[in-house]
Parts: structure tokens; C-alpha cells; sequence
């Protein structure tokens, strides 16, 4: 089937990974592009041979599924009018950073009928996806430890990706978190104990239980010295100790991502990464985030 898609966001995240993704796409009908500044959406639209709508809705009545690369926030109140006009969703992560948001957005999807993927890039990465799926077959896991040491915002950084607002208020915590527990979840389990604490600049440092009984960690930052970025996930049990592979970029990863959004759509059937997983992971950073800002506030 081939899907009619627009894509919402004009930043470097959408010109870089999702507008060729779409663009390339066999099976996907590139529908248009709208965005907060009505010049970068027609400057995108007409890399990408395709139309700059000035009206969001607009842009929904002409497609069968929306993608989503703004700030999450923003997302949620957009995917929420998407979806109550029966687009099904390509969302990115974080879904929301309030719970009730990423609960209206799997909510509306449920109740409109559409189908919902959420680009968490390890779950749709070839090398990354395989290993989840694999060490979720295994079984028999003791423990998972995980750093992200994103160095976005280190001195010298020149990533495009540091001037975003939301990064910047947000941090490591809601940019990289979910990227770590989309590969936990599926692994150990769902998580039924969180313990977080600052660590310096926007680093958190999480210790989690899981569902299966195994316990793990993460510490998240994008402020990590440049020498120091490294992405690493590790899980020691039965059969010892498995590192996660290294992956390639997003772009074939989105691929991948529209590919099971299509499927999902054909079948009717949830794909794993939906809305509904997606607010999930946002259930999990909040309760983290909330440990960490009672901890740093003073006693009156």
C-alpha cells in the first residue's frame, strides 16, 4: 500500500532523517511539509519536491499519517488534532515530558483507530533492533548498565542540535533516557522501581528494577567532555556479558520505522514502539525527573 505521509518540522533532525526518508521512500507518498516558520517549511518542501502547507490541518485532510520532528511538547498537542482527524502517527521521542500529555496522545490514537510508532532509533536500527529481540529471547538476565555521554553541549561542541530549546531545558535525561530504556524494557522488563540522582551539569544517574527481577543503570548527559561521548549498554547473566553493536546513522533506521508505521496501519495490529510504549517511557523519566528536582529543592 502506499501511504500519503506529511511530515510536521522543519529543523535539522527533519531535513537530515525524516524528509529524505519520506522522500525515498517506495511505498510512501510524500505529502507536504508544515512548520512553525513558513519559510524553512517551504525551503524544505522544495528540497524534497514536495508542497509547504501554511496550515497544519490543511496539511492533515490530505494524508493518511503524520511525522513528527518537533519538540515533544509540541508534538503531543499536534498529534492529538492529527489523530482525531484519523492520521495515523510517526511520532519521535519523547512522545511528551508531562504524563498526562503522552497519555492523551496513546489515548486519541486508541480511540481514533490509528495505528502509532514511536522513532526510538535502537528499536528500528538493523544491528540494534536484532540484538534487542535477540537478548529478549535469551532470557536470563542479571544485570543491564548503560551510559549515554552525549556531548552536545560540552565546549567546542558545533552539533546544529545544541541550539534546541527544549534540549537545553530538558537535557540528557529526556533526549538520550528514552533511547536506553526502549532497549531495557523489552529485555528485562517493565520497570517497577526507579532511584535517580544529579550528577554534574544535566547528568542523571538511574538505578531501576524490572519486572523479571533484574536491576540496571544508566547515566545520561549531553554534557560530557567531547573526549569522553561514548553510547554503551551492557547485560551481564546467565550467559555471561553482551555489549549492544554499534549502529549506523538514522536515516535507514527511520526507513525502517515508516516501514513498520505501514504494517502496522495494513494490520491494525500495535507495533511494540507505539504511543502506548512511548508514554510509558515518559511515565519512567518523569518519576525520575521528579526525584531529582525534590532532592535539589531546599527545605522551607
Amino acid at each position: 500500500m502506499t501511504m500519503r505521509i506529511g511530515l510536521l518540522g522543519t529543523g535539522p533532525w527533519a531535513a537530515r532523517t525524516h524528509a529524505p526518508a519520506l522522500a525515498a521512500h517506495p511505498d510512501v507518498e510524500f505529502a507536504g511539509v508544515w512548520g512553525r516558520r513558513p519559510e524553512a517549511a517551504a525551503e524544505l518542501a522544495a528540497a524534497f519536491g514536495t508542497t509547504a502547507y501554511g496550515d497544519e490541518e490543511e496539511l492533515f485532510e490530505t494524508c493518511d499519517a503524520i511525522a513528527f520532528a518537533l519538540p515533544p511538547d509540541v508534538q503531543s498537542t499536534l498529534a492529538l488534532r492529527a489523530a482525531a482527524m484519523g492520521c495515523h502517527l510517526l511520532l519521535d521521542k519523547p512522545v511528551a515530558t508531562t504524563v498526562g500529555a503522552a497519555r492523551d496522545v496513546a489515548d486519541f490514537a486508541d480511540v481514533g483507530g490509528v495505528a502509532s510508532v514511536v522513532f526510538c532509533t535502537l528499536r528500528f536500527a538493523e544491528p540494534t533492533a536484532r540484538w534487542i529481540d535477540e537478548q529478549a529471547a535469551a532470557g536470563g538476565w542479571f544485570l543491564g548498565e548503560a551510559h549515554w555521554l552525549g556531548s552536545l553541549f560540552a565546549p567546542g561542541s558545533t552539533s546544529t542540535y545544541a541550539a534546541s530549546p527544549w534540549r537545553r531545558e530538558k537535557g540528557g535525561l529526556w533526549d538520550v533516557g528514552p533511547h536506553v530504556l526502549s532497549a531495557y524494557l523489552p529485555i528485562l522488563g517493565d520497570v517497577t522501581d526507579v532511584t535517580a540522582v544529579r550528577g554534574p551539569a544535566d547528568t542523571h544517574h538511574l538505578v531501576l528494577r524490572h519486572t523479571s527481577g533484574a536491576s540496571s543503570t544508566a547515566t545520561l548527559t549531553l554534557s560530557a567532555p567531547q573526549e569522553a561521548s561514548e553510547a554503551a549498554l551492557t547485560l551481564y547473566g546467565e550467559r555471561g556479558r553482551v555489549a549492544l553493536p554499534r549502529w549506523d546513522g538514522a536515516l535507514d533506521a527511520y526507513t525502517r520505522a515508516i516501514d513498520a508505521l505501514i504494517e502496522s496501519a495494513r494490520t491494525e495490529a500495535p507495533h511494540p514502539c507505539d504511543a502506548r510504549f512511548g508514554a510509558r517511557l515518559t511515565e519512567i523519566l518523569a518519576e525520575a525527573e521528579a526525584q531529582v528536582t525534590a532532592a535539589t529543592v531546599p527545605d522551607e
